[in-house]
């Protein structure tokens, strides 16, 4: 027989959050980081409050919010809320017989942890938990990959859709907006992230914003998109060029390509996140090209566009089964322009599986 627990994910995740609360010796976990609200309870409003205990689920809301929380959250108290998230918070921890109190140190301000610590009892130990809800969002559960793998195909899609748009004289941010007006389109809830398109020179600003600039003939063509669906987001680059590339240019992207496909085959389960930057590097390293990767290979993708696990130099997280990350080298030299690839990768006890399986081999449009 299936608990009620494993039947329905957000319980699900409750116990395991009180299963980490009782090892670190934690009474309670205060949760102001909405995404981590929305994990754990699934409310998506944009103002709440959260206590786990040993025995309390609670969910403060305002009264804008009230509805939608009695709606949408699972497992939780909802309780309705006029005087302030952080006076009803200090009011329940001064009515019970709690000691110990962790709280989210990163979604927290100084000026609300202080305002907390003055109105709750002086015999309430308060004490920065980490990342604890961010340590259990790194391993998604089969609803959150399903959630991801339709975000990614819809990503896709729209992409596939609006290269028949892209020609000489059409402005980067045309091609933006059109971008994320098909992605409501086809049913998403919006863009993960301001989508970039940036074209020529401006192709080697790793985060350009999408610009009033006229893509020509003979530029690099960089697009970084992602859809929301069911409030999960996928990650996806392509960068094409426009018109007939030099051999110079042709062996970036052949040298950018090879690095993405190393640095995929390197997320594997077990494998240290650090490893998998390494891999993109030494990949490049070996076309001299090393000097020109600006950024770390990725990052963690679910509920955040950005979220843990990191890939960069140094880290040494082990990827979980069940993980969804992003491989993303780019090479970036001023006055030609940058060529980025990327995919949201699901991290598998078989391998990596690429989520967002868009062509890197028809690159080259003709002008």
């Amino acid at each position: 027989m299936v608990s009620p627990a494993m039947a329905d994910p957000y319980l699900a995740r409750q116990e395991r959050l009180r299963a980490m609360l009782v090892r670190r010796k934690v009474e309670g976990l205060l949760v102001s980081g909405l995404a981590n609200i929305a994990y754990l309870t699934g409310f998506r409003g944009s103002a709440g409050m959260a206590l786990f205990g040993r025995e309390a689920r609670i969910l403060w809301v305002d009264p804008r919010y009230t509805l939608q929380a009695r709606e949408q959250a699972q497992g939780v108290e909802v309780i309705e809320e006029r005087r302030g998230l952080l006076k009803a918070a200090a009011r329940w921890l001064n009515g019970n017989k709690i000691r110990c109190l962790g709280y989210e140190a990163a979604h927290l301000t100084c000026e609300e942890f202080a305002r907390l610590r003055r109105e709750t009892r002086a015999g309430v130990r308060m004490t920065p938990a980490g990342e604890l809800v961010e340590d259990l969002r790194v391993a998604k559960d089969a609803g959150e990959i399903e959630k991801i793998r339709g975000a990614a195909r819809l990503t896709v899609a729209v992409f596939q859709a609006v290269l028949k748009h892209v020609h000489p004289g059409v402005q980067e941010r045309d091609l933006a907006a059109e971008i994320e007006y098909r992605m409501r389109k086809m049913g998403a809830e919006g863009a993960a992230f301001e989508t970039i398109v940036a074209s020529g020179p401006r192709s080697a600003l790793p985060h350009a914003r999408a610009s009033s600039k006229s893509l020509q003939e003979n530029d690099l063509v960089i697009f970084d998109l992602g859809a929301i669906l069911a409030a999960y987001a996928a990650d996806m680059t392509r960068t094409i060029f426009l018109g007939s590339p030099s051999r110079a240019v042709r062996r970036l992207y052949a040298a950018v390509r090879e690095a993405q496909e190393r640095a995929v085959a390197a997320a594997r389960v077990g494998a240290r996140t650090g490893d998998v930057d390494a891999a993109a590097r030494r990949s490049l390293r070996r076309s001299k090209l090393d000097q020109f990767f600006t950024h770390s290979t990725g990052h963690g993708v679910g509920l955040e566009i950005h979220e843990r696990p990191r890939l960069a130099r140094g880290e040494r997280v082990p990827l979980p089964a069940g993980s969804v990350i992003t491989a993303e080298p780019g090479v970036y030299i001023p006055d030609l322009g940058g060529i980025r690839i990327e995919d949201t990768v699901l991290v598998t006890p078989e391998g990596p599986e690429i989520l967002t399986p868009a062509s890197k081999d028809h690159w080259i449009i003709e002008a």
